[in-house]
């Protein structure tokens, strides 16, 4: 066998692996394979004779072909779960009760073999829920964020000449335009002693005469 063709059939092993694989996770594969290994044995364990020495012991029922007829049922819902998922409730509720009569109808549940496999497998049934698709990495890369967060106004600085407001408005009158309230301003400070550098007009502004 050449390396070609040694690669060509693992190839198509993978592809096949893989379209299995896809196909198992779109229905309850496990809960349908255990209900239908359920019917199994309890079809085939009630009419098997067994032989010990010369003693022959029959395992059949009461019931007759109840037996037959829970194993059937029990393997045709293993295949509805398969290829009927959206029945897959109805399956699995319907494989619960017939496991639970095949306690009564066939020996114990064929030995408690049958009702187990059944009990889980119809549980696993009712319990299964497609999955959702996964969002595209990056999907949402390229997108408009959306606005920013709103810029608080600015508060209004005062300046040392007694304007006040913010930059831009100081910008739009222009260096020539007088600030309003500019003289008031500086005579307020000049009467606190602040503008003028002398002892006497500090003195005199401040209300207090030197003696002498």
């Amino acid at each position: 066998m050449s390396a070609d063709t040694r690669q060509r059939l693992t190839d198509g092993f993978g592809r096949k692996r893989s379209s299995f694989r896809g196909w198992r996770g779109q229905r309850p594969f496990w809960g349908g394979l255990l209900t239908l290994l359920a019917g199994i044995p309890i079809m085939y364990i009630p009419y098997q004779n067994f032989t010990l020495g010369s003693l022959t012991i029959r395992m059949s029922t009461t019931a007759g072909a109840g037996s037959l007829i829970i194993g059937v049922l029990l393997v045709v819902l293993g295949l509805t779960m398969w290829f009927q998922p959206q029945s897959r409730v109805f399956a699995g509720v319907a494989a619960i009760l017939l496991a639970l009569v095949s306690l009564v109808v066939s020996n114990v549940g064929a030995f408690l073999i049958g009702f187990l496999l059944g009990l889980i497998g119809g549980a696993l049934g009712v319990s299964w829920a497609p999955g959702k698709p996964t969002a595209a990495k990056g999907s949402g890369e390229g997108k408009d964020e959306g606005p920013g967060p709103e810029r608080a106004p600015s508060s209004p600085t005062y300046s040392s000449d007694g304007s006040s407001g913010s930059d831009a408005d100081r910008g739009d009158r222009g260096p020539d335009a007088a600030a309003p309230g500019s003289g008031k301003a500086q005579d307020d400070l000049s009467v606190f002693g602040t503008a003028s550098s002398t002892g006497a007009d500090a003195n005199h502004g401040n209300g207090r005469h030197r003696a002498g």
